[in-house]
């Protein structure tokens, strides 16, 4: 796929709010601080996009960038920020699962993990419980450049082997760095291909 534009269209507080057009729509979410604005970026090849910040926890609404005129990449809020009063972030994981539960459009999670950590819970949970619900997703392995080349397909494969315990068919992943712009043909192309099914 070839971004031919990308553009910022609203920023939502729940669901309801969200565009009233049927266009396809893909969510990118992951804990705080996992470089998700960067990888947005990286994917739309358009650097100031969706904002970075230094300060993890910035994005606080449903984000909505159309692409192409055809489809939406939504950036969600990150989850697990312990910075944030327990109200905020109850107020957002009811916003994050609201979305994710009555949004028809959405076809697709992509659930961003930072390849240099252990498997961490909070992902585990999440991960977990898009399955307990029947949402399709996919992960984003990021920061790959951070770690040696033999190391990353092993990483990645010893975290995927780690959802065996419960898991009989393991999601679809993919391994990115923003800023060695890997990973960015195959998760397009994995988007096209999921817009043409539904066409």
């Amino acid at each position: 796929m070839i971004i031919k534009s990308s553009e910022f269209t609203l920023s939502a507080p729940r669901e309801s709010m969200c565009p009233k057009d049927n266009k396809t729509e893909f969510a990118f979410i992951g804990r705080s601080n996992v470089g998700k604005s960067s990888l947005i970026n990286m994917l739309c090849n358009h650097k100031g996009l969706a904002k970075t910040s230094s300060t993890p926890g910035k994005t606080l609404l449903i984000n909505h960038f159309l692409i192409n005129r055809e489809w939406y990449l939504v950036d969600l809020p990150g989850y697990g920020y312990a910075k944030r009063s327990k109200s905020v972030q109850q107020q957002l994981d009811q916003m994050i699962r609201g979305y994710i539960l009555q949004r028809k459009q959405l076809v697709n999670v992509f659930v961003l993990i930072d390849i240099r950590l252990e498997p961490q819970k909070i992902d585990r949970e999440f991960i977990d419980w898009l399955g307990m619900s029947g949402i399709p997703f996919a992960i984003v392995f990021t920061k790959a450049d951070k770690l040696a080349p033999t190391k990353i397909q092993a990483t990645a494969q010893t975290w995927m082997n780690s959802l065996k315990d419960t898991w009989e068919e393991l999601p679809p992943f993919f391994i990115t760095s923003s800023e060695k712009k890997n990973g960015r043909d195959e998760i397009l192309d994995y988007i096209e291909t999921i817009n043409q099914q539904l066409a």
